[in-house]
């Protein structure tokens, strides 16, 4: 999942940008809150980590204002303010989380999870589609209770069509949540990881709707 964070002390930056990617998150970096509102206008990110003391325009008022475009990506609130009034403004302009810092990587990663999960209506954190079913935590997939060894972006590519079943997604649309700034991505990246999605997991399963993109039905066999 694509996600951006928004914080200006370098070193809690480098440090959740390079924890986060390891637990599998694809992680955009800005350091102001005039970067932060521009990229999630550009961009259809999973989810965002927002620090309120930003440079330039204050968190709050970038969530403020992403919130009065109508742009209703998930936000987590990472802040050193724990007064409980800024923790209730907060949520009410707009944050769906909000957690003090320091942060554990684990817990922010797992609740940034759950808001990717409940933006999506996935009440369960398993997520399945007749006998697959994908495990977003333990970044793992089975088929028929077999374990199933996917590519990191085999998996991530899963994970997004899982999240969006019955929607067509365009391979722009597939390729902005899969790659963060600075990865090159070649021209048939995604047509070859949906052709050994298939080969690992079965023809039916993603559906090719010609000329616009790709579809994983709610029931693909049936």
């Amino acid at each position: 999942m694509r996600i951006l964070l928004a914080e200006d002390d370098p070193l809690i930056g480098e440090g959740l940008r390079a924890g986060l990617r390891q637990l599998g998150f694809h992680v955009d970096w800005v350091r102001d809150g005039g970067a932060a509102e521009r990229e999630l206008r550009a961009h259809p990110y999973a989810a965002a980590v927002l620090d309120l003391g930003l440079p330039l325009k204050d968190g709050m008022e970038v969530l403020t204002e992403i919130r009065r475009a109508g742009n209703a990506v998930p936000v987590l609130v990472l802040t050193a303010r724990d007064a409980v009034p800024d923790r209730i403004r907060g949520l009410d302009i707009g944050a769906d989380d909000y957690v003090v810092k320091p942060v554990d990587l684990h817990e922010l990663a797992a609740r940034l999870r759950a808001l990717i999960r409940r933006a999506h209506g996935q009440p369960q954190e398993r997520l399945r589609i007749d006998d697959v079913v994908l495990d977003p935590a333990a970044r793992s997939v089975e088929l028929e209770g077999d374990s199933v060894a996917l590519s990191a972006r085999e998996f991530d590519l899963l994970h997004v069509l899982m999240l969006n079943t019955d929607q067509v997604l365009s391979r722009e649309q597939l390729e902005q949540h899969l790659y963060s700034w600075g990865q090159e991505v070649e021209s048939n990246a995604i047509e070859v990881h949906i052709h050994n999605l298939r080969r690992k997991l079965g023809s039916a399963l993603i559906h090719t709707v010609r000329g616009v993109g790709y579809i994983l039905p709610r029931a693909s066999k049936k």
